[in-house]
């Protein structure tokens, strides 16, 4: 036992295991999901941070803006029904849903912040994460 070598620890960033690594396409897609629904109700700014190697929390936060209160409700509850009816996602848990100027809807390892764009602009959520990399959700073509 002590003569074998040890073993380097796998990276946190790939997943090591089948389970895992579907569990990270299956949270790609519900960002995906996410920045392309709020997309089409008229979000703005939105983005994908893949945040999972600086927060353990999480593994990706989709961050958008919406012009008026009547808008941030709308895209949150738009993705919601977008997210459990094409891939039977339903939120751990929600916050904000009564104020309508920051609506966080928790996932587990995605989390989907729809902003009122003075709410974003004062909390500025994207400059704590100005170093982690970006996915691009936009359909090409």
């Amino acid at each position: 036992m002590a003569d074998q070598p040890n073993a380097e620890p796998a990276p946190e960033s790939v997943p090591n295991t089948a389970a895992e690594q579907e569990q990270d396409d299956s949270d790609v897609q519900l960002a995906l999901l996410a920045a392309r629904t709020a997309d089409e109700k008229k979000a703005t700014d939105i983005i994908i941070l893949e945040v999972g190697e600086v927060l353990s929390i999480a593994g990706y936060f989709v961050v958008c803006s919406a012009s008026n209160p009547r808008l941030v409700r709308t895209v949150a509850d738009e993705i919601e029904a977008a997210a459990k009816r094409d891939l039977g996602r339903a939120p751990v848990r929600h916050e904000g849903r009564d104020q309508q100027q920051w609506i966080l809807i928790d996932y587990g390892d995605v989390i989907v912040h729809v902003f009122h764009e003075d709410q974003r602009a004062f909390y500025e959520i994207e400059r704590l994460y100005l170093d982690v990399p970006k996915i691009d959700w936009e359909v090409s073509g």
